[in-house]
């Protein structure tokens, strides 16, 4: 008879699953609810309990926003965690922390995709954190703290220093890592003193460069308020119920273009509730914080996908349909001042309107962020190892191309999940399964190790692993990019 696992936290004793011969433990708390007296509030640490508790389902998804969203769940208590562990009796197990993506308002740690059923097989633990997203973890408001998502991430993670022996982990072995949103997060935690002490390592997959000014911030809030007809104030919006406000982050992001004259880049992107560089919880741009030995660097896996935008054009159905209007204003909003529109047309001649609006729209949120912040690192005395995916999603006949998000399945192995499918097809190519077990393993070895297997980036000879079949060790690929924005690095989108 299989006897179920247990591990004992500091907050009481928990009783996992096994799970295809691992111990899983879904829906543990890091935090108290969020809500009522606690609604905008930095978190606070779990309540103590009794006995035995059942940690068997994923916890409440966080409420979201966006055109691609869960449906409203009942239970507020969302600061919770999975942890799966190939042996919770054992010790000194390497520990990889997953943060989620989904563009600062969307996304679960419970999603299939990100199944550690692969990575915690290879002997790592590996935890997966629910946060605030969206208005509760980012509208800028009196009286509470600015950025409470990066807040319930450092609160993860000292539950994590405190607690992840009891699965076997090893508290001085932990690696943060995260794409996307996720993957800011991350970017963010480098610079954070809160965070100092906390993770080992760090594993960043196409960083964002979405960031705004506290002045743009409030305005977003101020409109936002207005969606809901009540004050842009704590007190006023924690009487607003929590989906609710969620679904006016959603609407809001709809009118995006109206503000454009006003909110300039941060309406180009698409998204309203982002981090805000308040001075307390985030200084500052953390490629910046880094460049300019202000934070201490660490060892950095990082990286982005050749085609970022790619994503985003094929599910808003504008693949192949963008016009030179369009693309002039995405040069306009989003390349590097007062030279960079000319500088891409110069850089790619010949360019499609659609070419020239991928490039921009790639570098300014995924690609340049990423490559900035190995080169920070670099700067402040980290190692940094860089790659870019270039491998081709096979799926719909190569539509999706090696865009934003792709490399997210073929780490984690989970190539036959539902949201995989329309990428990387059914079934996977022997390509496909040979790229993601070469990322999946630089993974396991650069949790373990800190060496994923090839050189490490260094500004003079930007020597960058190309995933692909077969992969490659060269040069960095986007040369014309990174000639374009040397020297300016991503800043905070502010009010124009």
């Amino acid at each position: 008879m299989l006897v179920q696992p247990v591990a004992h936290t500091t907050e009481g004793t928990l009783r996992g699953r096994l799970d295809r011969g691992l111990a899983v433990f879904r829906g543990v708390p890091y935090g108290r609810p969020p809500v009522g007296p606690l609604r905008f509030a930095a978190p606070v640490p779990p309540e103590r309990w009794d006995g035995v508790r059942d940690a068997f389902e994923f916890g409440p998804v966080v409420p979201q926003s966006g055109p691609l969203t869960a449906e409203p769940t009942t239970g507020t208590d969302w600061l919770t965690l999975n942890v799966c562990t190939p042996d919770p009796g054992t010790a000194g197990l390497p520990v990889l922390v997953w943060i989620h993506g989904g563009g600062f308002m969307a996304g679960t740690a419970g999603d299939p995709l990100y199944d550690p059923t692969e990575l915690a097989r290879a002997g790592l633990v590996v935890v997966a954190v629910n946060y605030r997203v969206g208005a509760e973890g980012f509208a800028l408001l009196d009286g509470v703290p600015a950025n409470r998502a990066f807040l319930d991430q450092v609160a993860a993670l000292e539950w994590v220093r405190r607690n992840i022996a009891a699965f076997g982990g090893d508290p001085d072995r932990v690696t943060v890592a995260g794409q996307s949103a996720g993957a800011s997060s991350v970017a963010a935690l480098l610079t954070m003193d809160r965070a100092r002490g906390l993770f080992r390592r760090a594993v960043a997959h196409s960083v964002g460069g979405n960031l705004a000014t506290p002045a743009l911030a409030a305005e977003v809030t101020a409109a936002l308020a207005k969606q809901v007809s009540t004050a842009p104030t704590a007190a006023a919006l924690a009487e607003v119920d929590p989906w609710r406000l969620a679904a006016a982050v959603t609407e809001l992001n709809a009118t995006l273009p109206e503000h454009l004259p006003r909110w300039g880049r941060l309406a180009q992107t698409g998204v309203t509730t982002v981090p805000v560089v308040d001075g307390e919880v985030l200084t500052e741009e953390p490629w910046t914080a880094l460049a300019a030995g202000r934070a201490a660097g660490t060892e950095l896996l990082v990286g982005h996908t050749r085609d970022e935008f790619r994503l985003f054009a094929v599910l808003a159905g504008r693949h192949g349909g963008f016009t030179e209007p369009e693309a002039r204003a995405a040069l306009d909003q989003l390349a590097p001042r007062p030279a960079g529109p000319d500088a891409y047309r110069a850089a790619l001649p010949g360019a499609t309107p659609e070419d020239l609006l991928t490039a921009v729209t790639s570098d300014a949120l995924f690609r340049m962020p990423s490559l900035h912040l190995a080169e920070g690192n670099a700067a402040a005395g980290g190692t940094s190892y860089l790659f870019e995916l270039a491998f081709p999603a096979p799926g719909m006949d190569g539509l999706f191309g090696p865009c934003h998000g792709l490399d997210v399945p073929l780490a984690f192995g989970t190539l036959d999940s539902p949201s995989a499918r329309p990428f990387l097809g059914e079934p996977p190519t022997p390509e496909t399964v040979e790229v993601s077990r070469e990322l999946r393993q630089a993974w396991i070895d650069f949790v373990t190790t800190g060496d994923p297997g090839w050189a490490r980036y260094e500004p003079q000879q930007q020597l960058t692993r190309v995933l692909d079949a077969p992969s490659e060790t060269v040069r960095y690929p986007e040369q014309a990019s990174r000639t374009i924005w040397a020297g300016q690095g991503p800043t905070a989108f502010d009010l124009t």
